[in-house]
């Protein structure tokens, strides 16, 4: 036997090869552009830029699978195996077929590198197959739903990579070559042929087994969950861009309910149900699962986008198989409290929070399956600029007895406190507000609110999908910054913080460049931490107390401030911080987000109660919080729980004053 790749040895009709091979190769493209034609069909706004770090992303969480690996290390090697067992012998068959076809280089010391390289590839990717299902039908890990599917792709998988295996053993069986060590997986198998004669004779059944297993992978691949190894690269490369965002009026000419990178999700998604494993509401026994809304939703837009529509004889049996489409359920949605936490700990940055809004924008339009308190909070909001009070003028009873410069009246400044309308209206919030304007005034920081004018960010309509009351709510405030000259801006609540850093400036860019007024925006644990660092705040009385922080999630998850708080509860004296068994990217929400604070929603848990019980059981005297939505859910949570009389819920400023000397706050 020659050492060099032998080509169709033993094997007459090639012809008939080329053909399956073209007929496989063919499906294999239909099904590209099924999926594709389905990604175009959602609303088109991307800019596709050259971005290095989604290039970075793509090398460490495509290629390595950095956030497989994460909280799951078996998963990790049971992925790496796989994928890059897969990709090693497809790039091996490439070799080959250029072998065959253009230059003829797998000969010598080249083909047995060649042949050593691919047999690792394939014993990785047979390890790799093992250990899933290891996984799934012996250990069963609890988040993955097996389906037939998931079996006979394994099946599938095994099948291709022994029968290469066995291809190679029985040619070599024929006439066992010196360099057989080489190909040391194949050897083994051809030890098992006891002659000659019988390799020659099985060689062409078992090479045709091979590749009518092998073909029917390629043109099944598209079809199945194995299309993710596409859409999840193109995912994870996007999901450094933030998504463009669309004005009203083309939304409305559209009429689309995903976005184009909605769809790119959807075919990314394997349901890992790590999602599923974080998410609150899901962990909180409620009637919510992301994995199943990205399924359902999946399946969905692949039924009604489906491009055999253009055929006209085909276009109403897909409009009748789109009622018996798997349904978005329009309750559970609102479920959903946008923590992110679902998109922190995905593999491949998906997210449900964002195509759930985009329902919840088709659902407040519909209108008749929105909760009455929504409903009545967005019209308080529309007609009082605030959901909470039907009244303007109580927005700026909040600082009563305190000298808080109002820029509307006047007052000049260099700094803007956005005290926002959860802390302007709700009394225990208000304590939060009253602490950071002593706690500025005491650092002699020249500062000001926008008094009774301050308007709503529009978060809560942002959240819950109102999309044109957003709108006009942003307007409203970038208009009332313009007139005041506000440039340099300090939030109280993370929502609003998030919303003026990373939301409004995309908005922004749908307008005139005359008309775009750019400002800084902070939360208020930054400028704390700055201020400290300036010595003008030194926090000395010692408060002799355990505490705990409850990370926000749109402080945390959405703009990475973990550690600002945490460094600045470490520089009061006294103070020793216990973190909870959920922290920092891994916290748990307290569920006032997504609209869910103005909801009455059914469920056999409280999200605010399961987040208390984890601060009790650290055995702390305070929980910390650093957003009012977390403080008042927090708070109602220690009283429902029955828990008043053993922890006690303070915002951070509370404790800063406290230390400071400025107010009792645990009094």
């Amino acid at each position: 036997m020659p050492l060099a790749r032998i080509h169709f040895w033993g094997i007459d009709a090639i012809a008939l090869f080329y053909i399956l091979a073209g007929i496989s190769t063919v499906i294999f493209l239909l099904g590209i552009y099924f999926h594709v034609s389905v990604w175009l069909a959602g609303t088109k706004r991307d800019r596709l830029n050259l971005s290095d770090a989604g290039i970075t992303n793509l090398l460490k969480d495509g290629l390595f699978g950095r956030r497989i690996f994460k909280g799951d290390i078996y998963a990790g090697f049971m992925h790496l195996f796989i994928m890059w067992g897969f990709i090693g012998l497809f790039a091996g068959t490439i070799l080959s077929t250029t072998d065959y076809w253009l230059v003829h280089y797998l000969s010598g010391d080249i083909y047995l590198i060649y042949s050593f390289c691919l047999e690792i590839l394939g014993l990785m990717l047979i390890a790799g197959l093992l250990m899933a299902l290891l996984r799934r039908y012996t250990i069963k890990t609890p988040r993955l739903d097996n389906r037939k599917e998931d079996f006979w792709i394994l099946m599938l998988l095994f099948a291709c990579v022994l029968t290469g295996f066995m291809v190679e053993g029985v040619r070599l069986a024929v006439d066992m070559p010196g360099w057989e060590a080489w190909s040391f997986t194949g050897a083994l198998f051809s030890y098992l042929i006891p002659s000659k004669e019988l390799s020659e004779v099985l060689y062409p059944s078992i090479w045709w087994i091979h590749i009518l297993v092998s073909l029917f992978l390629i043109g099944y691949f598209p079809f199945s969950k194995l299309f993710h190894s596409l859409a999840a690269p193109v995912n994870i490369y996007l999901a450094t861009q933030p998504q463009p965002v669309i004005s009203s009026e083309e939304k409305t000419l559209e009429g689309l309910e995903f976005s184009f990178r909605d769809m790119i999700n959807f075919s990314a998604c394997t349901r890992c149900g790590r999602c599923n494993e974080v998410c609150p509401s899901a962990s909180a026994m409620k009637p919510f699962s992301p994995r199943e809304f990205i399924s359902r939703a999946n399946e969905y837009t692949r039924v009604k986008f489906n491009p055999l529509s253009r055929v006209k004889w085909l276009r109403e049996k897909l409009i009748k198989s789109i009622s018996a489409a798997p349904e978005i359920s329009p309750e559970q949605i609102w479920y959903c409290t946008t923590c992110r936490a679902c998109l922190e700990v995905c593999p491949v940055y998906i997210g449900a929070l964002e195509p759930i809004r985009r329902q919840r924008t088709a659902e407040i339009e519909e209108g008749s399956r929105v909760s009455p308190l929504l409903t009545k909070s967005l019209e308080t909001l529309y007609m009082f600029n605030n959901p909470w009070e039907r009244s303007k003028r109580k927005r700026s009873e909040w600082p009563e007895g305190l000298n808080v410069p109002d820029l509307t009246e006047g007052a000049k400044a260099d700094l803007c406190y956005f005290v926002g309308c959860t802390t302007s209206f709700d009394t225990r919030a208000q304590k939060l507000a009253r602490a950071f304007v002593k706690i500025m005034t005491h650092a002699g920081i020249n500062f000001g609110t926008l008094g009774q004018k301050e308007t709503c960010c529009g978060d809560i309509a942002r959240r819950v999908g109102e999309e044109g009351l957003f709108d006009e709510q942003m307007k409203k405030t970038t208009d009332l910054f313009k007139s005041y000259d506000v440039t340099d801006l300090i939030t109280s609540s993370p929502h609003c913080f998030n919303l003026f850093k990373n939301e409004y400036p995309l908005y922004r860019e749908l307008e005139a460049p005359q008309e775009k007024s750019p400002f800084r925006v902070r939360h208020y644990t930054q400028v704390l931490e700055e201020l400290m660092g300036r010595d003008l705040i030194k926090p000395l009385k010692p408060l002799n107390i355990k505490v705990t922080y409850h990370d926000p999630c749109y402080l945390g998850r959405y703009n990475h401030i973990y550690e600002t708080p945490r460094r600045i509860i470490r520089s009061i004296p006294g103070v020793r911080l216990l973190e909870m068994a959920h922290f920092g990217p891994d916290s748990l929400c307290c569920g006032g987000g997504g609209g869910r604070m103005w909801q009455e929603l059914e469920g056999e848990k409280k999200l605010s109660e399961v987040r208390i019980r984890e601060a009790v059981d650290t055995g702390a005297d305070v929980v910390i919080t650093a957003c009012p939505y977390c403080l008042i859910m927090l708070e109602d949570a220690r009283k429902t729980a029955g828990f008043e009389n053993r922890l006690i819920v303070m915002d951070l400023n509370e404790m800063i004053a406290e230390s400071l000397g400025l107010e009792d706050a645990r009094e």
